[in-house]
C-alpha cells in the first residue's frame, strides 16, 4: 500500500547500522520464530533464541532452518524462566534488544519490569505505535494504546517524553505532540483537557524536553490544518502532529484498531521507558509489521546506546 512506503527511510537507516543482537524469549511457534528469522534476513537483528534447546532445534528443523544457524540459550521448558533469562542477557549487556516469543505477555513483561532485571529507568514504561496512514503525509506515533490504562498527569508526561525520544531517534529533530481530547477547549468537567493544558505548560517550562506540545486538541485539529484553521486554532502542532498522545488505553486502542482495520494503516510498535527496546510481537501481527517493528527498535537501540556513552 502507498502508506507503507513512508517506512522506507527508516528501513534503510536501520539497515545501514547493521544487526542488533536481540534476545528472543521462548519463540516456540512458527510465527514467533519466523518473525525473528524474517527480521534477521531483512538485516535488522541478530536473534539469540532463549528457551528449551531441544524444542527450539525441533522447530527450526520443521521450518527448514539449518541446525546451528541461530544461537540458542538453553533454559528449562518454562515461559517465566525463559523470560527472566532473556531479561538477564539485556541487563548484562549481552543483547541490545528484547523480543517476545510465544509466551504470555504477562510472563514476558513481568520479567522486564522486575527489580532484579535492572531494565527499568526512572520513567513510566509505555508503548508506542509508529504508524503510516494514506491520508497523512508522514509517519506519526500513537501512544499509549497498549500498556497504561488510565495514566495520571505525571505518567502522561513520561509517556510524552518516551515518545519524543523515540521520534528523535527516528530522525524528527523537534517532534510535535498533540494531546488528544474530545474537544480543543479546556473544560473542568473533562479532566483530560486539564491534563492536556498542563502538559503543554510543562513543555514550555522544560519539564518535558525535546519537542513541542499542544493540547487539548481534538483528533481532526491534530491531523488537519484545515480543520484547525476553521476553528480558529493557532498552533505549530495542529495539523502537523508527529505524536498523538491519547487520554487513556481505551481511546488509544480503539484509535489504533480503527486506523489499521478501516484505514489500512501500516504499523510498527515497541515498549519504551526501559534500558533497551522491548518488542511485544503478536501472532496476529502482519509479517511486515513485525519486521518494521524490529527496524524501528534497532534505530531506537542505537540512540539509547549513543546516549549511554
Amino acid at each position: 500500500m502507498a502508506s507503507d512506503r513512508l517506512f522506507e527511510p527508516l528501513r534503510a537507516a536501520a539497515l545501514s547500522a547493521g544487526r542488533v543482537r536481540t534476545a528472543v524469549a521462548y519463540p516456540l511457534c512458527a510465527s514467533s520464530l519466523g518473525a525473528a528469522v524474517q527480521a534477521r534476513e531483512a538485516g535488522y537483528i541478530e536473534p539469540l533464541l532463549v528457551g528449551p534447546a531441544a524444542r527450539l532445534a525441533a522447530l527450526m528443523a520443521e521450518l527448514g532452518l539449518r541446525a546451528g544457524s541461530l544461537e540458542i540459550v538453553d533454559t528449562p521448558d518454562d515461559e517465566a524462566l525463559a523470560a527472566r533469562a532473556a531479561a538477564g542477557l539485556a541487563r548484562d549487556g549481552a543483547v541490545g534488544m528484547l523480543m517476545k516469543g510465544s509466551l504470555h505477555t504477562d510472563h514476558f513483561m513481568s520479567a522486564v519490569v522486575a527489580r532484579e532485571s535492572g531494565l527499568r529507568t526512572g520513567r513510566r514504561i509505555s508503548h508506542a505505535f509508529v504508524m503510516a496512514a494514506a491520508a497523512y503525509p508522514k509517519l506519526f506515533i500513537l501512544t499509549d494504546a497498549a500498556v497504561n490504562i488510565a495514566p495520571t498527569l505525571q505518567e502522561k508526561a513520561d509517556i510524552a517524553q518516551n515518545a519524543i525520544d523515540l521520534a528523535r531517534a527516528l530522525g524528527v529533530a523537534r517532534p510535535k505532540v498533540a494531546v488528544l481530547c474530545a474537544t480543543e477547549s479546556v473544560n473542568p468537567a473533562m479532566p483530560a483537557t486539564l491534563d492536556a493544558a498542563a502538559l503543554s505548560k510543562m513543555a514550555d517550562r522544560q519539564q518535558i524536553r525535546g519537542g513541542q506540545i499542544d493540547g487539548p486538541l481534538a483528533f481532526d485539529n491534530a491531523i488537519s490544518r484545515q480543520a484547525a484553521e476553521q476553528k480558529g486554532i493557532v498552533s505549530p502542532v495542529a495539523g502537523d502532529a508527529d505524536i498523538l498522545l491519547v487520554p487513556d488505553i481505551e481511546a488509544g486502542n480503539m484509535l489504533y484498531k480503527e486506523l489499521t482495520w478501516l484505514a489500512g494503516a501500516a504499523t510498527a510498535g515497541l515498549v519504551l521507558g526501559t534500558r533497551v527496546p522491548v518488542l511485544l510481537t503478536s501472532r496476529s501481527d502482519a509479517v511486515q509489521a513485525r519486521v518494521d517493528s524490529c527496524a524501528v527498535a534497532a534505530l531506537y537501540a542505537r540512540a539509547l546506546a549513543a546516549g549511554a556513552r
